[in-house]
């Protein structure tokens, strides 16, 4: 009983240093914007299945985009949808000389990563910006990517809120993102970065080639951000965040908590092939996180073992609330209270589902 007491209090302990990291992570300005020095030319790239009913939503948001329409191309890849999206998207688009729709063929990849590196390969200029076709970036999102591409960049990742509705599968949803947010942004802020986020993402198309692009990607048909990402920093690549809300990429949730669990499932999949650096830091953050959420259950071996669960909740509480806004985020104080109770126990699922659950591009 001893030991299990040393190893709770230890956990606590753990937590306090990890969740400093994190305050230190999200305060540092070292990839604070600046004013730009002239406009990039960008290939914007968006892969689309089945998305008949998102993408005028998404092209009215390009439309709305401070930035010259001279110095920027829309290229959407049509992924065999079985819907009316070519069609659609082809429409809206009439006229507009700065858009392009294709059907792809012939993919080098499978699944996503096909149809993204099939967009990419069309493109003619040299940085590539990536969104996805239920998406819609604000006005400032290619000037806040132009500030740190001008820095010198490779890759960029910025933050990618979800809409809030009043609905649990919804909140759940958010906070998960928030808390997601949170750990990258602030680990990619010290210089150890390991995930992004593919509806807010871009990179030079010469690093990308560098990198011999989704080539050494495979392990999975998701990773199209995360795994990319992992060979940037394997060749020791310049990686930075946008910082500003300016740039938010916004898009909507799951409605059914089964299609959520699916996607979770997914994305945590693509985490069990990060670079071991990586899978260690964050294993021992979410290992320490569980360690002290459950602390509680032992109250009988000593009372004072709910002591790591009160800072573990102190904690996940003054983040939240600190950090949300931030994020594109409002959750009040019982919200943040049993979404973060919420959102360890399906890190438990999505893990058993990444193991189990076979990918599908959707």
């Amino acid at each position: 009983m001893e030991i299990l007491q040393i190893i709770l209090f230890s956990a606590a302990l753990l937590l306090v240093l990890y969740n400093l990291i994190v305050f230190l992570g999200l305060n540092r300005t070292r990839n604070t914007d600046s004013s730009q020095s002239g406009e990039i030319n960008y290939s914007i790239i968006i892969a689309a299945k089945n998305e008949e009913k998102n993408i005028p939503q998404l092209i009215t948001a390009l439309k709305q985009i401070e930035y010259k329409t001279d110095n920027f191309e829309v290229i959407i890849i049509d992924d065999n949808s079985t819907d009316n999206t070519f069609a659609v998207c082809s429409g809206l688009i009439a006229g507009m000389n700065n858009y392009h729709t294709y059907r792809v063929s012939n993919k080098m990849f499978p699944g996503k990563k096909g149809a993204l590196n099939f967009g990419i390969a069309k493109a003619k200029y040299s940085f590539i910006l990536i969104t996805d076709a239920d998406c819609r970036p604000s006005p400032g999102w290619l000037k806040d990517f132009s500030n740190l591409f001008h820095k010198g960049y490779d890759f960029i990742f910025g933050k990618a809120p979800f809409e809030a509705e009043e609905n649990i599968v919804n909140k759940i949803s958010c906070f998960e993102n928030l808390r997601s947010s949170i750990l990258t942004f602030s680990f990619a802020n010290i210089g150890f970065p390991y995930s992004a986020t593919a509806r807010n993402f871009g990179f030079k198309k010469s690093s990308f080639e560098k990198i011999e692009g989704y080539q050494n990607t495979t392990e999975t048909l998701s990773g199209d951000d995360d795994l990319l990402l992992r060979e940037a920093i394997r060749n020791k690549m310049k990686i930075g965040t946008l910082n500003g809300n300016d740039s938010f990429v916004y898009s909507t949730t799951k409605k059914r908590l089964r299609a959520y669990l699916k996607q979770r499932s997914r994305h945590t999949k693509t985490s069990l092939y990060y670079l071991p650096s990586r899978q260690f830091n964050i294993g021992i953050w979410h290992l320490i996180n569980m360690f002290c959420l459950f602390s509680p259950l032992f109250l009988a071996v000593n009372i004072l073992l709910i002591i790591p669960f009160f800072i573990k909740i102190l904690f996940d509480i003054i983040t939240a609330l600190v950090y949300q806004k931030r994020f594109g985020y409002q959750f009040n104080l019982v919200e943040i209270f049993y979404l973060q109770i919420l959102y360890e126990a399906l890190i438990i699922i999505n893990f058993a589902g990444a193991i189990f659950r076979n990918d599908s591009w959707n």
